[in-house]
């Protein structure tokens, strides 16, 4: 039998936002937390952050089975070579991409306090999505290359964005803007 159809990203990631709501909510009133206004639109922000991240490097997913299925080996689709088989505009790309991450990660786990953490959580975000995009071209027939490269940017984007972030919070303007929008730490934040 062949198959050959596309997936559009709203299919797959409308549902998680409203299961992520859904979540956030049960999360919030089973352990009697209170977050600000502030505080809700960051975790919903970042919410959208990550959908939109998947967006990008997931979707469309075409989906190539029996005969329409892409016939090159998956093997050949990775890229094991670093910064040899670089395309600059995509590996700055990928940069932008991450800074978010980076830049964010200190207000939504408040007990992240080094660059060091900030790029091993970039770079296993990074990892992940490079796995679920073999993942992909191997079972569904077509998808997007593996590359060594997206790492590499991936995670030097997450450590800019840290840095921008802890350079903010040196500033005592920065720090005024900053504090009210960071999510307390878990043993803080249960309502007395």
């Amino acid at each position: 039998m062949s198959i050959q159809l596309t997936v559009a990203s709203i299919t797959v990631l409308g549902p998680l936002f409203i299961l992520f709501l859904i979540a956030l909510v049960f999360y919030t009133r089973v352990n009697q937390i209170r977050y600000t206004f502030r505080q809700y639109t960051l975790t919903i922000a970042f919410a959208i952050y990550i959908l939109a991240v998947m967006h990008l490097v997931f979707f469309p997913i075409d989906v190539n089975l029996g005969i329409y299925a892409n016939q090159t080996p998956w093997y050949k689709t990775i890229q094991f070579i670093p910064i040899l088989t670089l395309d600059i505009p995509s590996f700055a790309l990928n940069i932008l991409l991450f800074l978010p991450l980076g830049f964010m990660l200190p207000l939504v786990k408040s007990s992240l306090d080094s660059v060091r953490e900030a790029a091993r959580i970039g770079l296993i975000f990074s990892f992940s999505i490079e796995v679920l995009q073999l993942i992909i071209r191997v079972t569904l027939g077509n998808g997007r290359s593996t590359d060594i490269n997206d790492l590499i940017a991936n995670t030097a984007g997450s450590i800019i964005g840290y840095l921008i972030f802890h350079r903010l919070t040196k500033v005592t303007m920065g720090q005024d803007l900053i504090h009210p929008w960071r999510l307390p730490n878990r043993s803080h934040q249960k309502h007395s």
